[in-house]
């Protein structure tokens, strides 16, 4: 399977001459999130997953993605969804953080949207208060909420003392 991105074309355009930013999107649990395409490397399906003795519970292991040792963080336990009920196998984008790669699980890839900076709006006071703290904001689209999400606050992995 390719490991690159494939860029799909946007459902809206822009009318003014606002910054715009392209989202890679995708679901986790029925929620539309994005994350901004500069941030993702590739979106890949994981491969032979192998478990990290004492990792958090959000690390579902560690994998090995063209030679590079990749930590896998499980979407679903870090927004504190229940797991998938369904045996489809996740997907993954791939992050970076400080030179190290990340493998976000998700459940499903969407498409690469743009979408102008002025249509994003702050986090609603009603949102999840675990997926607030790592959204950079909401976008509105159709009827649907898009979470924006800040890579460096999902990589932002709970020491063990804050785990206790």
């Amino acid at each position: 399977m390719s490991n690159a991105i494939s860029t799909v074309a946007s459902k809206t355009t822009a009318t003014s001459d606002g910054a715009i930013t392209e989202y890679v999107t995708a679901m986790i649990g029925g929620q539309l999130f994005g994350l901004p395409i500069a941030r993702v490397q590739d979106v890949f399906m994981p491969d032979r997953l192998t478990m990290v003795p004492l990792a958090p519970p959000d690390v579902a292991g560690v994998l090995n993605l063209r030679g590079r040792i990749v930590t896998a963080i499980d979407m679903r336990t870090r927004l504190g969804l229940p797991k998938a009920d369904d045996d489809k196998p996740p997907m993954a984008m791939g992050v970076e953080m400080r030179g190290e790669s990340y493998g976000l699980l998700i459940d499903q890839i969407g498409e690469v949207l743009k979408l102008p900076d002025d249509s994003r709006e702050t986090n609603p006071v009603n949102l999840d208060p675990r997926m607030a703290t790592m959204a950079s904001g909401v976008h509105r689209l159709n009827g649907q909420l898009m979470v924006v999400l800040d890579v460096d606050k999902v990589l932002e992995l709970p020491s063990t003392a804050q785990a206790a």
